[in-house]
């Protein structure tokens, strides 16, 4: 198993804070793991993204130019990595602040509108979390009580009391990611 991901959207969307979950989460699981991460100067609104990488054996290089999965948080980032997509891969974006959906037929696309459920749930914090709850009921490559201890790996200890919050957030996540396209 080898999983190549980019995570991409705006500073302030938690964008690597979910990758770093997420490589923690297979640090758990035993896998390998590399966790790239790119953002402008801006601390926040500057575009930002992450490469994830997980595998069952050694990963030769952290860079790469195409992905397995993209899971993108905006229209810039939907421009940019759509097209990285490998064909029958997988492409999971939130429509909020998306004009031009992904256009793409040769692969597997999901939207997930968690920034409507977060603030449904009254804490737009919760946000990338909805995210990875998506993509791991589309692609469930860790187990979620690894997800729970990557988050107490990734999250100061001041934080863990939010941890079960966090645990619903990417519960509710799996519940309302949506099929567009399925090949």
């Amino acid at each position: 198993m080898k999983e190549e991901i980019i995570i991409a959207g705006f500073g302030g969307q938690g964008v690597l804070s979910m990758g770093k979950i997420l490589a923690y989460s297979g640090i758990m699981q035993d896998q390998e793991v590399t966790w790239m991460p790119s953002y402008g100067p801006e601390m926040r609104g500057g575009t930002a993204n992450v490469t994830v990488i997980l595998s069952d054996s050694n990963i030769s290089s952290p860079i790469v130019n195409t992905y397995d999965t993209a899971v993108i948080l905006n229209q810039q980032s939907l421009d940019k990595f759509e097209q990285m997509v490998k064909p029958g891969g997988y492409l999971i974006y939130d429509p909020n602040g998306i004009m031009h959906p992904p256009t793409r037929k040769d692969i597997n696309v999901y939207k997930i509108e968690a920034a409507e459920e977060a603030a449904a749930m009254k804490n737009a914090r919760f946000f990338n979390m909805i995210v990875l709850g998506g993509f791991l009921k589309v692609k469930p490559i860790v187990k979620m009580d690894n997800v729970i201890k990557g988050l107490k790996k990734s999250l100061p200890e001041r934080h863990h009391g939010l941890i079960p919050q966090n645990e619903e957030a990417i519960k509710r996540g799996m519940e309302i990611v949506q099929e567009v396209n399925k090949l």
